[in-house]
């Protein structure tokens, strides 16, 4: 785990990514989140596994290029977004969608 999130583990995830891929890749125990930009493979694994109660056996990270914007006049540049699919272990489950 780097030092950067060393007592912030739940500052590593930001939020679950909820699209079609995403949801159809839950069938198969394997969960899309968006996650800091900063953070490695070894940072989103002792996060998920601390914050969930699961166990993680992989994780991989996709880290798109940035999209530029433009707003009239004002060009700018979207946020830095990196992505994690995490894989679980067998018999584990994170509960995105909590039941009423």
């Amino acid at each position: 785990m780097t030092e950067r999130f060393q007592g912030r583990l739940a500052d590593v995830i930001r939020r679950p990514l909820i699209t079609e891929k995403a949801t159809r890749a839950i069938e198969l125990n394997q969960y899309t989140f968006e996650v800091d930009h900063r953070a490695a493979k070894p940072d989103i694994k002792a996060a998920v596994e601390q914050l969930f109660d699961v166990k993680v056996v992989g994780v991989s990270t996709m880290n798109p290029p940035r999209r530029a914007r433009r707003v009239g006049r004002f060009a700018g540049k979207r946020a830095q977004v990196k992505k994690a699919v995490v894989r679980l272990a067998d018999g584990n489950a994170i509960q995105l969608f909590p039941e009423a």
